[in-house]
């Protein structure tokens, strides 16, 4: 199965991705923490699919699954 998200520093100076076009993560994040569905993001980019919307999401939680350290710098 070929991955839904893409990191390539040509792309959108890196930023994941759907794959296959240049719609960032972020962007699409951003949607549904505003408080739009899956459905208003769908008409939104008619380019993308539900999975691809999943895929952001379980990308994102990946990412949280990391583990950080807060440190004082200064």
């Amino acid at each position: 199965m070929v991955s839904r998200i893409l990191c390539n520093p040509d792309i959108c100076n890196g930023r994941p991705v759907i794959a296959g076009t240049r719609i960032p993560i972020q962007t699409i994040l951003e949607f549904l923490g505003a408080g739009d569905s899956i459905e208003d993001v769908l008409e939104e980019y008619p380019s993308i699919a539900r999975e691809d919307i999943y895929a952001c999401i379980q990308f994102a939680s990946k990412l949280m699954a990391n583990h950080y350290e807060v440190q004082k710098v200064a």
